[in-house]
């Protein structure tokens, strides 16, 4: 039996050590894998190695990693060709537990199995592995099989050993009972390896989760909200990109890491979570008298009483001339009626566009509302009264959009609530700056922004990149109720006139246009319809 000195047996401690050190700096599983199984190869001076993973079904062991060092093989991990090896069964057709394969035995059990010879061992079936010896010219003989199990007994792996050499003679000998327990130390090490990547990966998956939760509540109030919470991450990554590639101008030092890709992701799924608590009828006020309904109904109403009005004033004159009257006077009276309904009509037509967002109402228009809003008429209660009440005059005389300056308010304090929402979650290290990148994008280069008035020296590169991807999405979606998607060419005007002004980063939006990030977003989500040629040297704000 071979035995191990004092120091052969410190050399493998070392080893451990080492490797325990590693598996808790490695993020990727392949990587990791890779890494027991070489270091389990070389405390052993085993000459191939295979590492199985259970299935999701539990049902099977997949093969992860397959190494033999005699025939050059090398497939699965982190640099080996993709694994051919066919799957073992943990169970046969009628469900019952498959004991014949030595790696399946292992997983059922929970023991290792260490063998000396497996030509002279009667216990398993090795037809599998006769088959490969001689289609390869190989000869196994020695196995050590040992499970790995996680904190709650769960099969995590099973790491199998072939071909022990003797470090002497070149000889094949048995595993010794000290490799043995060494390779379960090292497979109870790697399992509880295993077993953090898992439970990092199912936080994660479940932090993504939540986000999906949050922006499908978000979705279902608004479908185009919930089409923007998409489209701005979508649009913020591809821009992060072209900076991150960008080796020359100001922005050449800009640089992420994978933990930086996600971190931004994240924000820019989550950039406007507190929407949730924005009124549905705030959010997608699609006209200026939109509360739970279009009040224009009501309005509507009223021209209709005062069309009526008009044509009983003019039967009941008629009437009063009597069946003498003159043609002239009767011509004269449907002259009449028929002015003052074409004026309530005109009007009508009128505030019927009022109500429709606008980019600008002119001051002249505004007048006209207040004018029409100041008729008296005798309402169905019977009280002379003003034809519009002040609320509906508020609303129609709205200079830009369709909303009012308390509803701008409801709808701006979204961002308040993103930021506090955010805040109040304990992020890990490497995703602390979510709140700050999602809560900044409709912070202005000039601290004209909002909610914190910052300036853009103190805003992180991620927040000034998602302030542009947030309002070209913006311009540019074609599904909003209060208003059309913009041409392409209109949106790059004004994108380009907010670079100059102050509203956005003129150096990020100079590699928005230069990379052509703004034509691949157009292609991927925008309706042909707005695709119009573009001519760079009329953007405002962008030197070609």
């Amino acid at each position: 039996m071979h035995e191990l000195n004092q120091t052969q047996i410190a050399q493998r401690l070392d080893q451990l050590t080492e490797l325990s050190v590693e598996l808790g700096g490695t993020h990727d599983t392949d990587s990791l894998l890779e890494r027991i199984l070489i270091v389990a190869k070389s405390m052993t001076n085993a000459d191939g190695g295979t590492l199985y993973r259970p299935s999701a079904d539990k049902r099977f062991l997949n093969f992860n990693i397959l190494w033999n060092d005699t025939l050059g093989m090398r497939q699965g991990g982190a640099h080996g060709a993709p694994v051919s090896a066919p799957s073992i069964p943990l169970y046969d057709a009628g469900g019952a537990k498959n004991l014949a394969s030595v790696a399946a035995y292992a997983a059922h059990f929970g023991v290792s199995v260490n063998i000396e010879d497996v030509y002279k061992a009667d216990v398993f079936n090795f037809s599998g592995m006769v088959d490969f010896d001689r289609q390869r010219n190989y000869h196994s003989q020695s196995f050590l099989t040992v499970p790995m199990s996680d904190h709650e007994g769960e099969l995590v792996g099973v790491l199998q050993l072939i071909n022990a050499i003797d470090a002497e003679t070149g000889a094949i000998r048995a595993f010794s009972s000290t490799d043995q327990r060494f390779i379960e130390a090292l497979a109870a090490q790697a399992a509880v390896a295993l077993t953090h990547q898992r439970l990092i990966r199912q936080l994660e998956e479940l932090l993504e989760a939540l986000v999906n939760l949050i922006n499908i509540g978000i979705d279902e109030k608004s479908p185009y909200t919930g089409r923007h919470c998409q489209f701005v991450p979508e649009l913020t990554m591809m821009l992060a990109e072209a900076v991150h590639a960008t080796e020359t101008g100001p922005m050449a030092g800009f640089r992420m890491t994978d933990a930086d890709r996600k971190e931004l992701w994240l924000a820019g799924l989550l950039h406007d979570c507190g929407k949730i608590t924005t009124p549905v009828h705030v959010v997608d006020k699609a006209t200026k008298l939109e509360t739970i309904s279009d009040r224009i109904t009501t309005i509507d109403t009223r021209f209709e009483v005062l069309l009526r009005d008009a044509e009983i004033a003019a039967l009941k004159q008629k009437l009063a001339a009597g069946a003498a009257a003159d043609p002239a006077r009767l011509a004269a009276i449907d002259a009449a009626l028929a002015r003052r309904q074409g004026e309530l009509r005109d009007e009508r037509d009128f505030i019927r566009f009022a109500n429709v967002g606008a980019e600008a109402m002119s001051a002249e228009h505004q007048q006209r509302v207040r004018a029409i809003a100041a008729r008296r008429w005798t309402g169905p209660d019977g009280v002379e009264q003003d034809f519009l009440d002040a609320d509906e005059v508020l609303n129609l005389t709205i200079r830009s959009g369709t909303l009012t300056e308390a509803e701008r308010k409801i709808i701006n304090n979204h961002i308040v609530v993103t930021i506090r929402m955010l805040e109040a979650l304990p992020w890990p290290k490497h995703l602390k700056n979510v709140p700050e990148y999602a809560g900044g994008h409709h912070e202005r280069m000039d601290g004209k922004g909002y909610p914190r008035g910052l300036t853009g020296d103190r805003m992180s590169v991620q927040a000034r990149l998602m302030a542009i991807a947030d309002i070209f999405e913006a311009l540019t979606a074609k599904d909003r109720p209060y208003k059309k998607g913009k041409m392409l060419s209109e949106s790059l005007r004004i994108l380009g006139q907010f670079s100059l002004n102050g509203h956005i980063d003129p150096d990020l939006f100079d590699i928005f246009i230069r990379s052509k990030i703004y034509l691949e977003f157009a292609r991927r989500n925008m309706d042909e319809k707005q695709i119009d040629v573009i001519d760079e040297t009329l953007i405002p704000g962008y030197q070609p």
